[in-house]
């Protein structure tokens, strides 16, 4: 919903508004706030409010730290999981140097570039997510456990199943924000679920991600539990998914659907996302633990494509009408949503651009096809310091999100790839992405 500043204005003083959250996101996806007063607000949306971005990873250093924060207007929701008399409300934000210029590593800014330049060339990007995660039981101290809120397996009920209540909640908290959810379930983990997402326009979408993750956490620790949406929380067990289903919208129409006569546009799209997916994949698998998941579990290893098949990288599911969609089924939570998005989206224009070819279909199970059809496949990064490798030579990528950001990312990324190999105890760097992720 689009908002005038002067009616957020009133909206707080009409509705016992007391704090005020300015949102915002690292380099590396986690989300990040501070809280200011409501008489504060006509201030911030004029002045911006400053910040020390030395304290924020990938942000500057203590020689150019002072960073604004500018509430985004449209963004304005109540959270409901917080006192509903002295009201909480959030807003994303856009960040600007004290000059008031835009922040050169403000990922929420680069996307909104992205998607000015798909809509320059006469598409509009939607994109829904289906986004999995773990329930842990927590002890006395409440500090998570690894021990699962259940033993339930894919789409079971209750009392097998003890995820449901929560997911309720989370599903009715999600409606009062204004995000739709379309379905939730148990997945194939114990005390694993999902919940997917309608389609919204791509910045909504990487926005109501960053909110979704925040909502569950919340939501589960007032239950008691807690909520990981690390990769491979559990070794031997279906690990997090974050599958990104895509579509694009031409004069008012989604390209995707079959009886548009646009299948070459279509084809190229996916194509082009396929042709960069190895060099994007430092982003949207950007943790040493996220190289555990492939392979296993309906996982992708392989950068091939088919119609429904759950063994590919791309499924185009069976959907009709305005839900015909691509889905990528690569990505994890860990993810910065604005970066990621920029980049499948961008990969997705270059194939248009140049008209490539969608390569042939496969539609056997790779997870059973025996090595030698195998071996003329593509395969993903295995680590993440292979995908690293393969990122900082990509002009493809420096072409989207800049040479300061894909350099500061591998820089900073390399680091923590490093201190994870070098550590004689592994499991508590793993402890860090199983908090925080």
């Amino acid at each position: 919903m689009s908002y005038a500043v002067r009616e957020v204005l009133e909206f707080v003083k009409q509705n016992d508004v007391k704090f005020i959250r300015l949102a915002f996101c690292d380099m590396f996806g986690t989300q990040k706030n501070i809280s200011i007063m409501p008489d504060e607000l006509e201030r911030a949306f004029k002045e911006g409010v400053s910040f020390d971005a030395s304290a924020i990873r990938g942000f500057g250093d203590v020689a150019k730290s002072d960073l604004l924060l500018f509430p985004d207007a449209d963004t304005l929701n109540v959270l409901p999981w917080r006192p509903q008399q002295g009201r909480v409300v959030r807003f994303f934000c856009d960040i600007k140097t004290p000059d008031k210029e835009e922040f050169l590593y403000d990922s929420r800014n680069i996307l909104k570039k992205v998607v000015r330049i798909c809509q320059e060339k006469g598409y509009t990007p939607y994109i829904g997510t289906e986004c999995e995660f773990y329930l842990f039981k927590t002890d006395e101290d409440g500090e998570a456990t690894y021990i699962t809120h259940d033993k339930g397996g894919y789409f079971d009920m209750a009392p097998i199943d003890k995820g449901e209540n929560i997911r309720r909640e989370i599903c009715l908290c999600l409606e009062e924000m204004g995000i739709k959810p379309e379905s939730s379930h148990h997945e194939q983990g114990p005390g694993q679920n999902e919940i997917d997402f309608k389609y919204s326009d791509s910045l909504n979408a990487a926005d109501n991600f960053l909110t979704f993750k925040s909502v569950v956490k919340a939501i589960a620790a007032r239950s008691g539990l807690y909520a990981s949406f690390m990769p491979k929380p559990i070794s031997n067990k279906s690990g997090n998914g974050l599958h990104i289903n895509i579509s694009l919208n031409k004069n008012g129409t989604n390209i995707f659907k079959e009886e548009n006569g646009q299948q070459a546009e279509v084809e190229s799209f996916i194509a082009g996302i396929l042709s960069k997916t190895r060099e994007i994949t430092a982003f949207l698998n950007p943790i040493v633990n996220s190289y555990e998941r492939f392979g296993k579990f309906e996982a992708p290893k392989y950068v091939s494509w088919s119609h429904q098949n759950r063994s590919q990288l791309v499924r185009i599911p069976a959907a009709t009408g305005e839900k015909t969609r691509m889905e990528l089924r690569s990505p994890d939570s860990a993810i910065n949503p604005y970066l990621a998005f920029s980049l499948i989206l961008g990969a997705g224009l270059y194939g248009i651009e140049n008209s490539l070819k969608l390569p042939k279909e496969i539609n056997e199970n790779l997870y059973t096809l025996d090595e030698e059809k195998l071996k003329d496949i593509e395969v993903l990064p295995e680590t993440l310091e292979e995908a690293l490798d393969i990122a900082k030579n990509s002009e493809f990528i420096r072409s989207i999100i800049g040479s300061d950001v894909l350099d500061r990312y591998i820089e900073l990324k390399e680091i923590e790839a490093d201190q994870y190999n070098k550590s004689i105890e592994k499991e508590k760097m793993k402890r860090l992405y199983f908090e925080y992720i």
